[in-house]
Protein backbone atom coordinates (compact mmCIF):
# COMPACT_ATOMS: atom_id res chain seq x y z
CA UNK A 1 0.00 0.00 0.00
CA UNK A 2 3.09 2.36 0.67
CA UNK A 3 4.26 1.63 -2.90
CA UNK A 4 1.12 2.70 -4.13
CA UNK A 5 1.22 5.97 -2.40
CA UNK A 6 4.66 6.61 -3.08
CA UNK A 7 3.42 6.28 -6.97
CA UNK A 8 0.71 8.75 -6.54
CA UNK A 9 2.94 11.38 -5.27
CA UNK A 10 5.86 10.45 -7.61
CA UNK A 11 3.35 11.14 -10.42
CA UNK A 12 1.00 14.07 -8.78
CA UNK A 13 5.25 16.34 -8.84
CA UNK A 14 6.01 15.22 -12.48
CA UNK A 15 2.00 16.83 -13.11
CA UNK A 16 3.48 19.84 -11.23
CA UNK A 17 6.85 19.77 -12.74
CA UNK A 18 5.20 19.56 -16.01
CA UNK A 19 2.60 22.30 -15.35
CA UNK A 20 5.49 24.86 -14.42
CA UNK A 21 7.65 23.88 -17.37
CA UNK A 22 4.60 24.43 -19.67
CA UNK A 23 3.75 27.60 -18.14
CA UNK A 24 7.74 29.53 -17.87
CA UNK A 25 7.52 28.48 -21.77
CA UNK A 26 4.21 30.21 -22.48
CA UNK A 27 5.05 33.19 -20.43
CA UNK A 28 8.23 32.96 -22.64
CA UNK A 29 6.84 32.66 -25.79
CA UNK A 30 4.22 35.18 -25.08
CA UNK A 31 6.83 37.61 -23.87
CA UNK A 32 9.35 37.37 -26.99
CA UNK A 33 6.78 37.50 -29.53
CA UNK A 34 3.31 38.89 -28.59
CA UNK A 35 3.29 41.45 -25.86
CA UNK A 36 5.64 42.67 -23.29
CA UNK A 37 4.94 45.49 -20.58
CA UNK A 38 6.69 49.03 -20.51
CA UNK A 39 7.16 51.56 -17.57
CA UNK A 40 6.90 55.08 -18.48
CA UNK A 41 10.11 57.03 -17.43
CA UNK A 42 10.05 60.64 -17.67
CA UNK A 43 7.01 63.09 -18.80
CA UNK A 44 7.82 63.44 -22.83
CA UNK A 45 4.22 61.79 -22.77
CA UNK A 46 2.24 63.70 -20.33
CA UNK A 47 -0.56 63.77 -20.56
CA UNK A 48 -1.53 60.99 -22.19
CA UNK A 49 1.37 58.80 -20.16
CA UNK A 50 2.63 59.78 -16.64
CA UNK A 51 5.77 59.15 -14.89
CA UNK A 52 5.62 55.29 -13.26
CA UNK A 53 2.51 53.92 -15.50
CA UNK A 54 2.81 50.57 -16.96
CA UNK A 55 1.46 49.73 -20.29
CA UNK A 56 0.86 46.33 -22.25
CA UNK A 57 2.39 46.59 -25.80
CA UNK A 58 0.96 44.54 -28.63
CA UNK A 59 3.86 43.21 -30.38
CA UNK A 60 2.04 41.79 -33.19
CA UNK A 61 0.44 44.04 -35.07
CA UNK A 62 3.43 45.74 -37.29
CA UNK A 63 4.15 42.23 -38.71
CA UNK A 64 0.61 41.90 -40.48
CA UNK A 65 0.65 46.04 -41.22
CA UNK A 66 2.39 49.71 -41.01
CA UNK A 67 2.20 51.63 -38.14
CA UNK A 68 -0.83 54.36 -38.67
CA UNK A 69 -0.90 58.07 -37.92
CA UNK A 70 -0.85 58.91 -33.99
CA UNK A 71 -0.25 54.87 -32.83
CA UNK A 72 1.19 54.90 -29.56
CA UNK A 73 4.59 52.98 -29.66
CA UNK A 74 7.39 51.94 -28.01
CA UNK A 75 10.64 51.34 -30.01
CA UNK A 76 14.33 50.83 -28.93
CA UNK A 77 15.83 54.20 -28.26
CA UNK A 78 19.46 52.86 -27.93
CA UNK A 79 21.32 49.97 -26.20
CA UNK A 80 20.11 50.92 -22.83
CA UNK A 81 16.52 52.88 -23.32
CA UNK A 82 12.98 51.97 -24.86
CA UNK A 83 10.82 55.32 -25.67
CA UNK A 84 7.13 55.66 -25.68
CA UNK A 85 6.11 58.34 -28.41
CA UNK A 86 3.31 58.95 -30.91
CA UNK A 87 4.06 58.80 -35.04
CA UNK A 88 2.98 61.42 -36.68
CA UNK A 89 4.65 61.41 -39.61
CA UNK A 90 4.99 57.91 -42.06
CA UNK A 91 7.43 56.89 -44.30
CA UNK A 92 7.32 59.61 -47.95
CA UNK A 93 5.71 61.82 -46.12
CA UNK A 94 7.45 65.31 -45.33
CA UNK A 95 6.23 66.81 -41.45
CA UNK A 96 6.68 70.43 -40.64
CA UNK A 97 5.43 72.61 -37.38
CA UNK A 98 4.02 75.62 -38.45
CA UNK A 99 2.16 78.56 -35.97
CA UNK A 100 2.12 75.15 -33.80
CA UNK A 101 0.01 73.22 -35.63
CA UNK A 102 1.52 70.22 -37.65
CA UNK A 103 1.34 69.49 -41.60
CA UNK A 104 1.98 66.75 -42.94
CA UNK A 105 2.75 67.29 -47.11
CA UNK A 106 1.66 70.80 -46.91
CA UNK A 107 -1.82 70.06 -45.05
CA UNK A 108 -2.88 70.44 -41.83
CA UNK A 109 -3.11 67.82 -39.63
CA UNK A 110 -5.74 68.29 -36.69
CA UNK A 111 -3.96 66.87 -33.23
CA UNK A 112 -7.21 66.83 -30.94
CA UNK A 113 -5.55 64.71 -27.80
CA UNK A 114 -3.28 68.06 -27.62
CA UNK A 115 -6.30 70.74 -27.50
CA UNK A 116 -6.52 70.75 -24.15
CA UNK A 117 -2.65 71.88 -22.96
CA UNK A 118 -2.02 73.79 -26.02
CA UNK A 119 -5.03 76.19 -23.94
CA UNK A 120 -3.55 75.53 -20.99
CA UNK A 121 -0.22 77.61 -22.65
CA UNK A 122 -2.27 80.70 -23.20
CA UNK A 123 -1.08 81.55 -26.48
CA UNK A 124 2.57 80.55 -26.35
CA UNK A 125 3.54 77.48 -28.39
CA UNK A 126 3.14 74.04 -27.26
CA UNK A 127 5.65 72.95 -30.01
CA UNK A 128 8.40 75.17 -31.46
CA UNK A 129 8.23 75.51 -35.29
CA UNK A 130 10.89 73.55 -37.22
CA UNK A 131 13.12 75.60 -39.51
CA UNK A 132 12.91 73.21 -41.84
CA UNK A 133 10.73 70.17 -43.14
CA UNK A 134 11.29 66.49 -42.48
CA UNK A 135 10.78 64.29 -45.18
CA UNK A 136 10.45 60.52 -43.43
CA UNK A 137 12.53 57.99 -45.43
CA UNK A 138 10.63 54.59 -46.54
CA UNK A 139 11.10 51.98 -43.34
CA UNK A 140 10.93 54.89 -41.10
CA UNK A 141 8.24 56.96 -38.60
CA UNK A 142 8.67 60.38 -36.99
CA UNK A 143 7.81 60.41 -33.65
CA UNK A 144 7.12 62.85 -31.06
CA UNK A 145 6.00 62.96 -27.40
CA UNK A 146 2.61 64.39 -26.34
CA UNK A 147 4.41 66.94 -24.05
CA UNK A 148 6.26 69.25 -27.02
CA UNK A 149 8.46 71.20 -25.06
CA UNK A 150 10.22 68.42 -23.30
CA UNK A 151 9.97 65.81 -25.47
CA UNK A 152 13.38 63.89 -26.87
CA UNK A 153 11.72 62.32 -29.79
CA UNK A 154 12.47 62.54 -34.01
CA UNK A 155 13.00 66.16 -33.79
CA UNK A 156 16.30 65.70 -31.99
CA UNK A 157 16.68 61.85 -32.56
CA UNK A 158 15.72 61.45 -35.76
CA UNK A 159 13.41 59.16 -38.43
CA UNK A 160 12.85 55.80 -36.23
CA UNK A 161 13.32 52.49 -37.92
CA UNK A 162 10.23 50.61 -38.64
CA UNK A 163 13.10 47.95 -37.04
CA UNK A 164 13.28 49.50 -33.90
CA UNK A 165 9.39 49.52 -33.05
CA UNK A 166 8.90 47.24 -30.28
CA UNK A 167 5.06 47.28 -30.61
CA UNK A 168 1.95 49.08 -30.09
CA UNK A 169 1.01 50.57 -26.79
CA UNK A 170 -2.73 48.78 -25.83
CA UNK A 171 -3.60 48.67 -22.56
CA UNK A 172 -2.19 50.89 -19.23
CA UNK A 173 -2.70 48.48 -15.93
CA UNK A 174 -1.05 50.38 -13.92
CA UNK A 175 -2.07 52.80 -11.45
CA UNK A 176 -5.20 50.35 -11.22
CA UNK A 177 -7.37 54.24 -11.19
CA UNK A 178 -6.52 54.50 -14.82
CA UNK A 179 -6.95 50.91 -15.85
CA UNK A 180 -8.31 50.80 -19.99
CA UNK A 181 -7.05 50.74 -23.42
CA UNK A 182 -5.01 53.72 -25.30
CA UNK A 183 -5.43 55.67 -28.44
Amino acid sequence: MARAEDKKEKSEFWGWVKAIVIALVLALIIRTFIMTSFEVRGDSMVPTAQNGERFIVNKMPYHFSEPERFDLIVFQANENEDYIKRVVGLPGESVRYEEDRLYVNDELVEEPFLEDVRQAYDGRAYTPDYEFEMEVPADHVFVMGDNRPISLDSRSIGPIDEEDIIGKVGLRFWPLGEFGTME
